[in-house]
């Protein structure tokens, strides 16, 4: 039955440290069966379907082993939306929708983002907004791909330019609407780390090494000549890091206008604006 298997389930997750292990164990469950997570509770009384418990087993082994659910299953839910991840790219966060919300407040045309990866942030904010137009970059090649795929996911392909880029490398033109989430955890705290995010996030993608401050240094010496007088930057932060960004921003000619708390009350956005 597919009850005996989620109580198996949650009993292993549980001995392997993961948080939540309930909650991980119905989404594993849903996944291996391919039933929707909402609908699962109407199927436990069944019995498993052929395939369905070695699924389930070896997804909860690689849950076990810690790797970020997300991984496992290959998508999560962003912005109301579905995206692929895998081991290339970040996992989407809901934090980061404090960033897309804050984008969407105002209108844009023409949108850069910085450090795509899975390539949520872009996608979600021309979705959400028909006409628009964009371009994701990334170091990462294989991310891109993965960026690649969610655009024809969503339909968005035609509107969506990706392109390999460090930084503002690559990048030619001004933009109405300038958005990243870059590495910014100091490396002295990647040990501290849990084990989903220091042993399968990519590395890259957590932190540019030092300080945790160097993609912004980056980030604030381009902004200016690649913004549309009155265009906007919003950077997502760590919760410690607000000052000295908006200071680099400033330096950089930059006019910030707000720091944005996500839902715990912490620091996550700065906002800035080409005067």
């Amino acid at each position: 039955m597919l009850a005996a298997l989620l109580r198996e389930g949650t009993a292993r997750l549980a001995a392997a440290g993961v948080e939540d292990a309930a909650r991980d164990s119905r989404l594993l469950l849903a996944f291996a069966a391919g039933i929707a997570a909402d609908r699962l509770t109407l199927h436990l009384g069944e019995p498993a379907a052929h395939g369905v418990a070695e699924r389930f087993e070896a997804a909860v082994a690689a849950r076990a082993g810690r790797r970020p659910l997300a991984q496992v299953t290959g998508e999560r839910l962003f912005w109301g939306r579905s995206f692929a991840v895998t081991r290339d790219t970040l996992d989407p966060r809901p934090e980061t929708e404090v960033l897309v919300a804050a984008a969407l407040s105002a209108p844009f045309g023409r949108v850069l983002d910085l450090g795509t990866g899975t390539g949520c942030i872009l996608l979600s904010l021309l979705a959400d907004r028909p006409g628009t137009t964009g371009l994701g970059v990334d170091v990462s090649t294989a991310a891109l791909e993965v960026a690649r795929a969610n655009a024809r996911r969503h339909g968005l392909q035609d509107r969506a330019a990706l392109a390999v880029s460090d930084w503002f490398a690559e990048v030619d033109g001004c933009f109405d609407l300038v958005v990243t989430n870059p590495p910014y955890i100091p490396e002295a705290e990647l040990e501290g780390l849990q084990p989903e995010v220091r042993d399968w996030e990519p590395r890259g993608a957590l932190t540019p090494g030092g300080d945790g401050l160097g993609a912004y240094r980056a980030i604030a010496a381009g902004a200016a000549r690649h913004l549309q007088p009155g265009g906007r930057l919003l950077a997502e932060i760590g919760p410690t890091q607000a000052g000295a960004v908006a200071a680099l921003f400033r330096a950089g000619g930059l006019d910030v206008t707000a720091v944005l708390p996500d839902l715990d009350g912490r620091d996550r956005v700065v906002v800035a604006r080409r005067p």
